[in-house]
């Protein structure tokens, strides 16, 4: 799907963060919390009903869960760590929840370094966890600050749906660096949800996964977007009145042609039946970070992301496109070829002075990351 350039979406709200031994506190979520607060919310039986039952709301207590606890994440000497597995008891699905929020905290292993460099990581929740058939549908995206903690939060109330009964969680930061590396021992991760009683405006009743936690590259006409991120056709809950997409993308890889995917801009879209919706991805606020006592280029635009920071959920009413409670999803970007490429015609446009090969450093393949999912209310 090609797209025409449109203009980015305005900056979110933020949201309070918790308290941290860091003393460093992040730039936050993408909805504001003012309606949440834990000092005057109780539980109960509401006099609101289920848009889709009819019955009362039962509106649960306030309560915080422990997702991850001075948990370790490294990788040295074939020692993998990179990704770690919990099982989290989460409040019943019947509950109803005026406010979910993420907090998360990182902080450099004891008597050692952070990670030097900026990582990627999620936190997701992991469907069949060690089967053929695993996904990871993520409840946040991160980057890791260069070679410094801290702390963040994240109003993730619109998937309260996901976070129900047993589940299996994952923390993942893709570092290469453990106990006794040069650059770094890698990193301790905290994090918990927050979950505030009392009346929702709105009630979410399902996510409905589109494409779970993948990446994919772009500029190669041999290999299409469209066959990397297939078209989905999706289903929802009976009774359901709104639908929103809830989408996390970064861009990754440099020294390509306009310096893709990670410094360069792109309009990326989705078309949710007949309904386009679409956003120019970038972040020119870097500077801006609270936690400007990182070392490297923490301060430059990319496309997404920031380093040490939350990646901002893209999230937009798409209940026009919802027809007969199911709607077919598919995902583009504006045209890109890649002449950077070590298969190109005629190796030209490489952003870093390199040849088309790939080099596992200053030039490496243009690629996205994407998590997407539909939410019904």
């Amino acid at each position: 799907m090609a797209l025409g350039l449109g203009s980015a979406c305005s900056e979110p709200t933020s949201v309070p963060s918790s308290d941290a031994s860091t003393g460093e506190v992040g730039s936050t979520g993408a909805l504001s919390t003012g309606a949440v607060d834990p000092s005057t919310s109780s539980g109960g039986v509401d006099e609101s009903s289920d848009s889709t039952t009819g019955d009362p709301l039962v509106v649960g207590e306030d309560m915080t869960l422990t997702l991850f606890d001075a948990t370790d994440v490294y990788f040295a000497d074939g020692d993998n760590r990179r990704d770690v597995d919990v099982t989290v008891t989460f409040p019943e699905a019947e509950l109803a929840y005026e406010g979910v929020a993420l907090y998360l905290t990182l902080s450099c292993p004891e008597g050692g370094e952070c990670d030097w460099w900026d990582r990627g990581g999620f936190i997701g929740v992991v469907e069949d966890a060690g089967t053929d058939d695993e996904r990871v549908i993520e409840v946040a995206r991160f980057i890791t600050p260069y070679r410094v903690g801290g702390s963040w939060a994240l109003e993730i109330t619109h998937l309260r749906p996901l976070l129900a009964g047993e589940q299996t969680v994952r923390v993942h930061i893709d570092t290469w660096v453990g106990p006794g590396h040069a650059n770094g021992d890698g990193w301790v991760v905290d994090a918990e949800v927050q979950f505030f009683g009392g009346t929702p405006t709105r009630v979410p009743k399902a996510v409905v996964p589109l494409w779970p936690h993948m990446s994919f590259v772009i500029g190669d006409p041999a290999n299409p977007i469209e066959d990397q991120v297939i078209e989905q056709t999706v289903a929802f809950p009976e009774g359901t009145d709104e639908v929103e997409l809830a989408a996390v993308i970064t861009g990754h890889g440099q020294g390509n042609l306009d310096n893709c995917a990670e410094f360069c801009q792109m309009t990326h879209g989705f078309l949710v039946g007949a309904t386009p919706v679409q956003r120019v991805l970038w972040r020119d606020d870097c500077g801006d970070n609270p936690i400007d006592n990182q070392q490297g280029t923490w301060m430059l635009p990319r496309a997404g992301w920031c380093p040490g920071d939350f990646v901002m959920p893209w999230i937009e009413d798409v209940s026009d496109g919802i027809e007969d409670g199911q709607v077919t999803v598919s995902y583009g970007l504006n045209d890109y070829e890649n002449t950077c490429r070590p298969d190109a015609p005629t190796c030209m446009g490489c952003a870093l002075g390199t040849g088309c090969e790939y080099d596992g450093g200053s030039h490496t393949p243009p690629n996205y990351k994407l998590a997407a999912v539909l939410v019904a209310y």
